[in-house]
C-alpha cells in the first residue's frame, strides 16, 4: 500500500479555525486523517501559540518565526513570501520525497528558491493574491498602508510566476481556477474546507439581521461600516454587527445609528448568532475566492442576502437572495424579515452543499491527485 505521508507548509498558525485561510486548512487537516493521510505540518509563527489539537490529525507539527523585515517597501519579492523563508523547514522537508503541501502563495518561498523536486511540489491558492491587494489598498486610508498594499500587489503579480514549477496548482473557486491555469495549465479545482457537515438552518422566523466576519481586516471592516451607514439605517428591524477588532469608524457609525455591535465573542457565539438571526447578510467589495463566511451562513444559518461580488461563480446562487444597492438591500430585508424559512429550502441547500463543498468529498479529490 502506497504510504499517504505528506508535508503541509501553513502561512500560520492554523488552531483555533476562526478565520477565512485558516479554517480551510484545518478541516483539510482533519478530512486527510480521516482518509489516513500521515500529515507532517509545517507552520509560520506570528501572534498564535502553538497548539497540542494539532495533533489530534497530525503525525507532527513545527513551528517556525516568521520573519520580521525592516522596510517591507524595498523588497524584491512580496512581504507574505520572504517574510516566511526558513532554512530549517528546508532542512525538514529534504528528509524525505513525501509530497509537500504549500498553503497559499504566502508560504511558496522554497519552491522559487530551493533545490526541491517540483514534482514533490502542490500549492493551494486561497486568492488571487494580487487583486485582493489591490483592493485592500483600494479601502484603505493610512498613507503608509496604502502604499504598501499597492506596491505588495505588484511584487504578487510579477511572483505568481512561482506556480508554473508545482506540480500541481488547487484553486478555492473556479473563477481562480481561470485565472491560475494560465500559469500552471495543471490547476483544479478544489473548494474550501470548513467546520459544517451538515445543514444546521433553524426553520421558521428570527429577531434580528446580522453581518458577521473578521472586522480587522479591511474589506470586512469596510462592508460593515457600508451596511451600518447605508442599509441598516432604511430599516424597521434589529440590526447586529458582530467580529473582531471593529475599527474606531465602525463603532462610531454604528452608536450614531442604533446597530448593535458585537466583538470579539468565541466561535461558538458567533454561530449562536448567525444561527438566530432571521437574515444574514454578507456584502463585499472584494470578488476573490470563496468567502467561508458565506458557507457558514448558507451551513447554520436561515436566509441569506448577499450582494453579487459575494456569490457571483461560486454555484450558490441558487441559495441566496441578491441585491447589489443599499435601496434594494434594505427592500430585502424588509420583505424577508416576517418571512418563515421553510423546510424545503434547507432540502434544497442539502442537495447543493453536499456536493463540491463536502469536506470528505474534496478530501477524496486531493488524495486522488496528488497519490493518484
Amino acid at each position: 500500500m502506497k504510504s499517504k505521508k505528506l508535508h503541509i507548509v501553513s502561512f500560520d498558525v492554523p488552531f483555533p479555525p476562526n478565520y477565512g485561510g485558516v479554517i480551510d486548512v484545518y478541516y483539510k487537516c482533519k478530512s486527510l486523517h480521516a482518509l489516513g493521510f500521515k500529515i507532517h505540518l509545517h507552520c509560520y509563527q506570528y501572534g498564535r501559540a502553538e497548539s497540542s489539537k494539532l495533533l489530534h490529525y497530525c503525525e507532527e507539527v513545527k513551528y517556525y518565526k516568521r520573519r520580521k523585515i525592516q522596510n517591507p517597501l524595498t523588497a524584491t519579492l512580496p512581504y507574505i513570501v520572504s517574510s516566511r523563508s526558513d532554512k530549517a523547514l528546508l532542512a525538514n522537508l529534504l528528509k524525505d520525497n513525501a509530497p509537500i503541501l504549500f498553503e497559499g502563495l504566502h508560504s511558496t518561498y522554497l519552491l522559487n528558491t530551493a533545490n526541491i523536486d517540483p514534482k514533490r511540489c502542490y500549492v493551494r491558492t486561497h486568492n488571487i493574491e494580487h487583486e485582493y491587494y489591490k483592493k485592500l489598498a483600494d479601502v484603505e486610508r493610512n498613507p503608509f498602508k496604502r502604499l504598501f498594499f499597492n506596491k505588495e500587489s505588484q511584487r504578487l503579480a510579477n511572483y505568481e510566476l512561482v506556480l508554473k514549477k508545482a506540480k500541481m496548482v488547487f484553486s478555492i473557486s473556479k473563477p481562480d481556477k481561470n485565472h491560475f491555469e494560465k500559469v500552471n495549465p495543471n490547476t483544479k479545482f478544489i473548494s474550501a474546507f470548513h467546520e459544517s457537515q451538515n445543514i444546521e438552518s433553524l426553520t421558521g422566523i428570527g429577531q434580528y439581521v446580522l453581518y458577521h466576519g473578521n472586522l480587522a481586516v479591511g474589506e470586512n471592516n469596510h462592508a460593515a461600516c457600508y451596511l451600518a451607514e447605508n442599509v441598516f439605517t432604511k430599516v424597521n428591524f434589529p440590526c447586529i454587527i458582530a467580529g473582531n477588532n471593529p475599527s474606531s469608524k465602525l463603532k462610531s457609525i454604528c452608536k450614531r445609528n442604533g446597530v448593535r455591535l458585537i466583538d470579539n465573542k468565541s466561535n461558538k457565539e458567533i454561530v449562536d448568532l448567525i444561527k438566530n438571526a432571521q437574515i444574514n447578510v454578507l456584502v463585499t467589495f472584494q470578488k476573490t475566492g470563496i468567502k467561508l463566511k458565506l458557507l457558514n451562513a448558507l451551513f447554520k444559518g436561515r436566509h441569506c442576502l448577499v450582494n453579487d461580488a459575494m456569490v457571483e461563480d461560486t454555484g450558490l446562487e441558487s441559495l441566496c437572495h441578491m441585491a447589489n444597492i443599499a435601496e434594494d438591500l434594505a427592500k430585502s430585508i424588509e420583505a424577508l424579515k416576517s418571512t418563515p424559512f421553510e423546510m424545503n429550502e434547507i432540502t434544497k441547500r442539502q442537495e447543493i452543499l453536499g456536493t463540491s463543498f463536502d469536506n470528505m468529498h474534496n478530501a477524496k479529490l486531493l488524495e486522488a491527485y496528488i497519490f493518484g
